[in-house]
């Protein structure tokens, strides 16, 4: 008999997507990102990051201050980054599984990468207006989004 604890779609991919957000060196919010084709093939990962050249010692981590001192202008997100690691084809009616729910900028191309779905984990900034823009946005163009309802199962992962 074959086991029956094993990890559903849904929760391999989320937690590809948690474990991508480890990789990011922001103090406050680390987000991952996972685009998984149709027939769930993995195509991309990312973390919310600097860009390439731009050291994470140099530039700010802050989150109040000047505009040019705080990370909203620099940091590139989870989903961005994804879609840029991407060197397929096309991601059309692919998925993503995300950590928090994208925002406005990011929305916009993960519809014009053909992405049909969008599962997150984290709705913290719903009443933003960023936020809203975002949904707007994704429902104008008819991707789908959903919450992941956790399972409150750990696995420990020793590297």
């Amino acid at each position: 008999m074959k086991r029956q604890d094993y990890l559903k779609w849904d929760e391999y991919f989320m937690g590809i997507a948690l474990l991508s957000a480890e990789r990011s060196k922001d103090p406050n919010t680390s987000v991952g990102a996972c685009i998984v084709s149709e027939d769930n093939k993995i195509l991309s990962v990312g973390y919310n990051g600097m860009p390439i050249g731009c050291s994470d010692d140099e530039f700010p981590w802050e989150r109040e201050g000047s505009t040019l001192d705080t990370k909203y202008v620099y940091v590139c997100h989870a989903e961005m980054n994804a879609i840029l690691n991407y060197t397929g084809p096309h991601m059309k009616n692919a998925k993503l599984y995300v950590t928090l729910f994208p925002c406005n900028e990011c929305a916009k191309a993960l519809i014009q990468k053909g992405i049909t779905e969008i599962i997150y984990l984290s709705d913290k900034y719903a009443d933003t207006d960023i936020t809203k823009a975002s949904k707007r946005m994704l429902n104008a163009a008819g991707v789908t989004y959903r919450g992941y309802t956790p399972i409150n199962r750990d696995i420990i992962i020793s590297l």
